[in-house]
């Protein structure tokens, strides 16, 4: 499968609404419980502005999947840090692309002298948790019974990866 690389834009807003909508009403991936407007990808954007973002495209221009660094905390003192979030259409899991995202995310983290990427994961997520731990970031911090989505209460489990 070839795909490649463009940085978040407008034109791509409703593919990764999409995706992100699927994981809301499908998993524990994404926090919402309710699907979010299209205007939801500005508050993407927004959080994102002067981080890299990135969606993944096939070769004939179509969205598999997105994924952004932000801010950890906006204060200065924190600039070395940032979240990382990423999310693949359920189809194209299991190919490589969250590896390679991942990979794209943290080469253009350091140019920008980023040291730590957090990743904020629900428990129940299994999948995620592993892909974690696979590449490179160890459990680094866990908030109990924080969540509640679907009638089920999880924890938020925070993972970071020294780059």
């Amino acid at each position: 499968m070839h795909f490649h690389f463009e940085p978040m834009l407008l034109e791509s807003r409703e593919s990764v609404i999409n995706i992100f909508n699927y994981y809301i009403e499908n998993s524990f991936a994404a926090y919402p419980e309710t699907k979010v407007p299209y205007e939801f990808f500005d508050k993407f954007l927004e959080m994102s502005d002067g981080y890299p973002t990135i969606t993944v495209k096939d070769e004939i221009g179509k969205v598999l999947g997105f994924g952004m660094l932000r801010a950890h905390n906006p204060i200065p003192t924190f600039s070395q840090t940032a979240e990382i979030t990423y999310f693949i259409k359920p189809e194209y899991t299991r190919r490589g692309i969250g590896s390679k995202i991942l990979n794209q995310l943290v080469d253009e983290a350091k140019q920008k002298g980023i040291s730590s990427i957090l990743a904020s994961i629900s428990s129940l997520n299994e999948g995620s948790l592993n892909f974690h731990r696979k590449n490179g970031f160890i459990e680094c911090g866990r908030f109990k019974n924080v969540g509640r989505k679907k009638g089920q209460v999880f924890d938020t489990v925070w993972m970071q990866k020294m780059l």
